[in-house]
């Protein structure tokens, strides 16, 4: 019998696909919160989620494109420990299927730190492809401001504070935003037909912004590959600078006709590399 249960089924809507002309990430996070609630219930967790207060880490990789139109689902599971880990958190797996073919499209490693489970539930194993560790730059000095804003009602989710979501919308806003920097504005995505899609990510959440709280992201490019990018973003709290939540954005600039990876023009390359961190 299979560990994984269901804990989600719907569709990708067409104002959910962006300019990449697929479904967009935050949109991924919006059905995986769901998700995530639905089998924190199923495993006595669901006041843990309600009160917050611990550190959330989430592995994500895209293997597939989802579009507008297309029908998924999701599958959680509770997956065993990886080497090293201290066993002071859990850890869940989350996989978005399409309901039509049965193929994984994308995997979600979460892990929640400092949160124990009460009962002995049975593991499964993780299956999907592991994101590879890369170096964090050395220092945060080139990070640019790329976003800024306050919580509103829209970034809420149903426990009344900045979901999931509301969060990688607002990171979503500030690549954009670094994206024109480098020459990635709306103009030479409609006329070369080239933009960036992510690959993979690792989102850090320390804690979620109340209503009404002021915050800042900072952005920085970390890689810079033939085709290959990528986006470090961290928000803080605009007053004190204390950091909330941080992502790692993995990706290609991606040939929108082709969907395969395509090098970046050497103009943008040349705005991109004196952008590039130490």
């Amino acid at each position: 019998m299979s560990l994984w249960v269901e804990t989600y089924r719907g569709a990708a809507a067409p104002w959910e696909c962006d300019v990449t002309e697929h479904f967009t990430l935050a949109f991924y996070f919006d059905r995986i919160a769901v998700a995530e609630a639905n089998f924190a219930e199923r495993l006595g967790l669901i006041d843990v989620l309600r009160a917050g207060g611990f550190t959330r880490h989430y592995d994500v990789r895209l293997v597939r494109e989802l579009n507008a139109g297309s029908a998924f689902h999701v599958e959680s599971a509770l997956i065993g420990p990886s080497d090293g880990d201290s066993g002071n958190k859990a850890r869940m797996g989350h996989r978005v299927i399409d309901s039509e073919s049965g193929e994984a499209t994308t995997w979600f490693d979460v892990s929640w730190r400092g949160v124990s489970l009460t009962s002995s539930v049975e593991r499964a194993r993780w299956e999907g492809p592991s994101l590879e560790v890369r170096p964090e730059p050395k220092e945060l000095a080139g990070l640019i401001p790329s976003m800024a804003g306050r919580v509103d009602p829209g970034d809420l989710d149903e426990f009344g504070r900045m979901g999931v979501s509301g969060l990688v919308h607002k990171f979503s806003d500030a690549a954009v935003q670094f994206g024109g920097t480098i020459g990635l504005t709306a103009d030479y995505i409609a006329s070369a037909r080239r933009s960036f899609s992510a690959f993979g990510l690792r989102l850090a959440i320390i804690r979620a912004p109340a209503l009404g709280e002021a915050y800042r992201i900072d952005t920085g490019l970390a890689h810079l590959g033939t085709t290959s990018l990528r986006y470090l973003h961290v928000m803080r709290e605009a007053a004190s600078g204390r950091e909330i939540a941080r992502m790692d954005r993995y990706g290609v600039q991606l040939d929108l006709d082709a969907r395969r990876p395509a090098p970046l023009a050497p103009a943008l390359r040349e705005r991109a590399e004196r952008l590039l961190m130490a």
